[in-house]
């Protein structure tokens, strides 16, 4: 559904003269139609660059952009502004903002109304648009209430709901939750995977938060310095041995006790997670494992886990209790292989 090939887009200063930053530096980027995909980096890493970049608010250095099977960046011509093609192709896409972006002079109604304003719809249309998607985010009471009367949540779900305005097809939410509360932010998540489901709608979102990433992405990529470094589904990546991702998901932290021991990690998904395989190990082969770490939660509805164990003896030692664990269909990534 969303498809970059060799984007890149480097800022010049203002004068042509002096630095120039690189910040998006040849990302290709696959985004399955129906999915939540969550692009997750630090400050700097070219997130926001690349969300822009998707729909062509900032126009790309090279490389191209694909949307619903149409390549945006050809039709983006050479004037600064967009042509009438590209804007009619931007419909299929919806952006939720970080800061709500809402007009403070305009009721809830009519910032919702104000996409389909732009796209010259006839106003009882607009109103019945707009009354429709506020009932679907769940303010259908805020009609006509302002944007200064309403919480930080309730403003961005007043934000999706313009964003959902034209009917598009794509999504892209660009840091939505980092300015709210824990809990407002899992409502609002929520309420994006409801969308998703509901509308059959494709989701990019971008973030700095991994719980973000673990509550609701089928599928995850790590940036760092304008590259994107690893991607893939976000079961894929927990069953990655050294999958960068998996451990900033999952951190497990703990560290030998002493020389001449094993440290292993261990990734359990779906019917592992629930099994009793550590101390099946353990009474098989009358060993003593400590266990340094652990981290469980659900993703994408699916209970996944990871530990990190301490076996006694070099690595040599333990090749059969680390195959056991294999076979129990359980990622095994070796930390340390204590030799002697």
């Amino acid at each position: 559904m969303i498809t970059t090939t060799g984007l890149t887009k480097v800022y010049r200063s203002a004068h042509g003269r002096g630095r120039e930053i690189t910040a998006l530096d040849g990302v290709d980027l696959h985004v399955r139609e129906g999915e939540v995909f969550g692009v997750v980096g630090q400050s700097g890493a070219g997130k926001s660059s690349l969300i822009r970049c998707v729909n062509l608010l900032e126009r790309p250095t090279s490389g191209t952009v694909t949307v619903a099977g149409q390549d945006l960046t050809a039709l983006a011509g050479r004037g600064r502004r967009a042509g009438k093609d590209l804007r009619r192709a931007r419909s299929s896409i919806g952006m939720v903002f970080q800061h709500f972006n809402l007009l403070s002079s305009r009721t809830v109604e009519d910032n919702v109304e104000l996409p389909l304003e732009i796209l010259g719809v006839p106003a009882r249309e607009r109103s019945r648009r707009a009354l429709e998607l506020l009932d679907l985010v769940g303010l259908a009471d805020k009609a006509k209430a302002y944007p200064a009367q309403l919480s930080g949540g309730q403003k961005q779900r007043v934000g999706i709901a313009r964003a959902l305005a034209g009917d598009p097809k794509v999504l892209l939410s660009d840091e939505a939750t980092s300015a709210l509360d824990p809990e407002t932010t899992r409502s609002i998540l929520q309420l994006l995977r409801d969308l998703n489901r509901q509308l059959g709608l494709t989701v990019l979102l971008i973030t700095h938060e991994m719980e973000v990433v673990k509550t609701i992405c089928d599928s995850a990529a790590l940036m760092r310095k304008g590259r994107i470094v690893e991607s893939g589904t976000v079961s894929e990546l927990l069953a990655t041995p050294g999958s960068e991702l998996a451990r900033e998901l999952f951190p497990v932290g703990g560290d030998a006790s002493g020389p001449g021991r094993t440290v292993v990690d261990v990734t359990f998904q779906g019917e592992a997670a629930t099994r009793p395989v550590i101390s099946q190990l353990s009474r098989t082969y009358n060993i003593d494992i400590s266990i340094l770490g652990a981290a469980m939660d659900t993703v994408g509805g699916r209970q996944i886990g990871r530990m990190r164990i301490e076996l006694p003896g070099a690595y040599e030692e333990n090749v059969v209790p680390v195959g056991f664990l294999r076979e129990q269909g359980l990622q095994i990534e070796i930390v340390k292989e204590g030799a002697q």
